[in-house]
């Protein structure tokens, strides 16, 4: 029982962490809109491909991102504070002007709608995957997620089937909102996108603040404790 409660943790702390970055209602709006000129076949073709992609983006950053950046020398409590900070300066700027992520997003993914019959396969990871749907911010969420792993080793396993799991539901979600992209866009419109960017954004900052302190904490503990 307290292993399937250590894992229900973790699912509970990564999910809404990851879905306040990939925000897939948003995207779901603004994938419609660069592959208007698609069939409804093709569009489910390229949802399904970059549910993957993203998966394996998402488990990459959680589970080797913080081995990596530690081979550089950087420790867990710094890896936490820069985390958390990026994490809270991307979610401030998504609070306050979520229309310029909408733009940015919707710039970077303009190409895909005028060659994507001729790959799908290559268009759905770039820039649909990346940088569109599981960009920077999205990995910098998992790496800091990461960071947040218990030291013993069963704490550790449960954690990361946790945060695993939350990777595939997120994916799930992926998945169906875009396949599902037209009929999202009809119900949202524009002024549902908005709400569901702000209180996304939100959401994500409150994380942001509780990886920081996760780092912070342990530092000012060691430094009181000399």
């Amino acid at each position: 029982m307290t292993i399937f409660t250590s894992i229900l943790s973790a699912f509970l702390l990564a999910f809404p962490a990851l879905f306040s970055i990939v925000n897939p209602l948003g995207g779901a709006i603004i994938f419609h809109e660069v592959t208007a000129a698609q069939s409804h076949l093709q569009r489910v073709v390229l949802a399904r491909r970059v549910a993957l992609y993203s998966t394996g983006v998402m488990l990459i950053a959680l589970w080797a991102g913080t081995y990596i950046l530690s081979f550089f020398g950087i420790s867990m409590n710094a890896l936490r504070i820069a985390g958390g900070l990026v994490v809270a300066v991307r979610s401030y700027e998504m609070l306050s002007a979520p229309d310029n992520t909408a733009a940015r997003k919707q710039r970077e993914a303009a190409p895909v709608s005028s060659a994507i019959t001729e790959d799908l396969a290559g268009y759905a990871f770039f820039p649909l995957t990346l940088p569109f749907t599981t960009g920077p911010g999205t990995i910098a969420v998992a790496v800091s997620l990461g960071t947040a792993r218990p030291d013993v080793l069963a704490g550790m396993g449960a954690f990361y089937a946790g945060a695993s799991l939350a990777c595939l539901a997120m994916s799930v979600l992926i998945w169906v909102s875009y396949s599902t992209a037209d009929r999202i866009a009809q119900v949202l419109g524009n002024a549902g996108q908005q709400v569901v960017s702000r209180i996304a954004a939100f959401l994500l900052l409150g994380i942001g603040v509780q990886v920081l302190l996760s780092g912070v904490v342990p530092v000012l503990h060691e430094a009181l404790s000399r």
